[in-house]
């Protein structure tokens, strides 16, 4: 809930047309390991609405060729639709597509699923969601791995 009383919701994307939808266009930020994209929630679509909510909608892309352990796909997707929602006020309305984009080195993160690679994911995807993000993130903590 925000200060206001008032709470918003991301919605998932969930179809294929979706997300082709949306990473049809160049990403519009990037870090060393994830590229985001956005699309405009007017796509196309024959009869119905491609997103029938005005409303932020989120979905990842994590192929098994940059996180070879489902572990390690399910920590960064959890860390990513947690992120997301904590700043669900603060992100514009349109379709955003996360796309891990390399590898995150398996000899500086042994563990699929540490504290270590958590924090290093969750730095830097907060650095890309702070490049579109309405207004600027709070000061975090530092993290301690």
């Amino acid at each position: 809930m925000t200060s206001a009383g008032t709470a918003a919701t991301v919605q998932r994307l969930r179809s294929r047309a979706q997300f082709q939808a949306v990473m049809s266009g160049a990403p519009v930020a990037k870090t060393a390991h994830f590229a985001l994209h956005r699309g405009a929630l007017d796509a196309p679509r024959e009869g119905r609405p491609l997103f029938p909510l005005s409303a932020a909608w989120l979905g990842v892309v994590l192929p098994k060729r940059w996180a070879r352990r489902a572990v390690t796909r399910n920590a960064i997707r959890r860390q990513i639709y947690e992120l997301s929602r904590l700043h669900a006020n603060a992100l514009p309305q349109a379709a955003w597509v996360v796309r891990l984009r390399s590898e995150f080195s398996r000899k500086q993160f042994v563990s699929a699923s540490s504290k270590l690679l958590k924090c290093a994911v969750r730095a830097e995807l907060e650095q890309l969601l702070g490049r579109v993000l309405k207004c600027p993130a709070p000061p975090e903590q530092p993290h301690v791995g």
